[in-house]
């Protein structure tokens, strides 16, 4: 783990960006609180990952003030929610450590992927301190992952009549040829909304089918997608 890591960490130096419109970082950052555990510290042996990627429009047309919303910033479409350890059975790890925490220069350098600082926080406390020993090195895979996706047309998606869980799972792998259906997880609202992907990946970083949970509804199921960008 730690050598592939090592291999990763050099091909990639830049900060990766979201589908962004305009990102732009602020000048300076304002202190963020540190993150409360949610749920209890479980440390169980990684079978797999989830890169869980949120469509931006969905939120914010309930969030008008922060980073993500408020257009000062630029306009998101979809962002990086995080990147997730799985477990073969029982649930995932998390919580692992608290510290050493995102220094706020990593913060600022990561926003036009993951928009939101305390999510930066958050997502690194409870998910990549099972991973690696640091922030730097758990936001350079991520990056590395993140870069090597391509994204569907969404706005052109969301004017289709009768779109379907499945119509947006394809123009996904039309974007993304080496990926398959079964390994393209979404996340619907209650009223049938797009608010996320769950990409699934093996240990070895590489594309495998999504379980069930992480699969989400079948190619059948209709979906509609907010624009608002």
């Amino acid at each position: 783990m730690k050598r592939w890591l090592l291999s990763l960490a050099v091909l990639l130096p830049a900060p990766a960006l979201a589908q962004a419109y305009q990102c732009r970082l602020p000048q300076r950052m304002e202190p963020v609180a540190a993150p409360q555990p949610d749920g209890p510290a479980i440390r169980a042996p990684i079978s797999g990952y989830t890169i869980a990627v949120s469509w931006s429009p969905e939120y914010c047309h309930s969030d008008s003030a922060s980073m993500q919303c408020s257009g000062r910033n630029g306009r998101f479409g979809f962002i990086l929610h995080g990147l997730w350890p799985e477990a073969r059975s029982g649930p995932p790890p998390q919580w692992c450590a608290l510290a050493p925490r995102p220094s706020p220069d990593l913060i600022r350098r990561s926003l036009c992927m993951t928009p939101v600082p305390s999510l930066i926080e958050h997502e690194w406390a409870k998910h990549g301190s099972c991973m690696v020993k640091t922030p730097e090195a758990y936001f350079r895979v991520s990056s590395i992952l993140w870069r090597s996706l391509r994204w569907p047309d969404a706005d052109r998606l969301s004017r289709q009549d009768g779109l379907t869980v499945g119509d947006f799972r394809r123009a996904f792998i039309a974007a993304n040829p080496d990926w398959r259906v079964g390994q393209v997880g979404i996340v619907l609202s209650r009223n049938g909304w797009l608010k996320e992907l769950r990409l699934c990946y093996g240990r070895n970083f590489m594309p495998t089918d999504c379980d069930r949970r992480s699969f989400g509804p079948t190619d059948s199921a209709a979906v509609k997608i907010w624009r608002g960008l």
